[in-house]
């Protein structure tokens, strides 16, 4: 299987990513935010974590309109996986593949720990290799993590069973504590916390790993 890992100007994440990918077993290629096109064969797209643009306007907000960003929309609409993490997951909102925004954390600062997370649906291939109801511990640092959705949105979420991790105990106020969030055909994930930075227990842990080899598994069965 074959990872693209794209690099906007501020991204501080994407080597994790990448070497979290390579763990997996993955053929990963790294590429810019001015390339138009992402290349051949690519199964999955991740989009890092870090600061693009220095979150100026919104985050996220200049970095879904790089050159990049057509690439990544075409490839998530011929159902293609891609995995948005912390700054990647506010990128994947401006850019409308996941629903709702990324706000300032209620609290109006950085936050920068571990965190609690419950694994709400096992229905997609990126959580496939948790427990329904099991909690892991991942790290967050965002300043900009308060999930927010209108109350029609948050209704289909839950309807659909679209909400793919919620915080044990919310970090930055995060509407109905969510984490994480999955697009209707479940194979876009957006997530605040930092799996890629769990995956060897020389981490401390290795709680993220499950979230790679499972996505690997899942699109091998697809």
């Amino acid at each position: 299987m074959k990872a693209a890992v794209v690099t906007f100007p501020g991204s501080n994440c994407d080597r994790d990513l990448a070497v979290a990918f390579e763990r997996a077993g993955y053929q990963v290629a790294r590429v810019w935010h001015k390339d138009s096109a992402l290349p051949e064969g690519v199964d999955v797209v991740g989009v890092p974590g870090g600061f693009s643009f220095g979150d100026y306007l919104r985050c996220g907000a200049i970095a879904a309109q790089s050159p990049i960003a057509a690439a990544i929309r075409a490839h998530a609409a011929r159902g293609g996986y891609v995995l948005g993490i912390c700054n990647g997951f506010q990128v994947l909102t401006e850019m409308q593949l996941l629903p709702g925004a990324l706000m300032r954390n209620a609290g109006l600062k950085f936050v920068c720990k571990p965190v609690g997370l419950r694994v709400e649906t096992t229905d997609s291939a990126f959580t496939a290799g948790y427990g329904k109801g099991s909690v892991i511990t991942v790290p967050v640092a965002h300043h900009d993590g308060n999930y927010t959705i209108d109350a029609e949105g948050l209704a289909q979420l839950q309807a659909e069973d679209r909400i793919a991790f919620r915080y044990t105990q919310t970090p930055n106020g995060a509407m109905d504590d969510i984490a994480g969030v999955l697009s209707a055909n479940r194979r876009v994930l957006g997530m605040m916390p930092h799996p890629e930075r769990v995956v060897d227990p020389a981490h401390g842990r290795a709680d993220g790993a499950a979230l790679f080899a499972s996505l690997m598994g899942g699109m091998a069965l697809a």
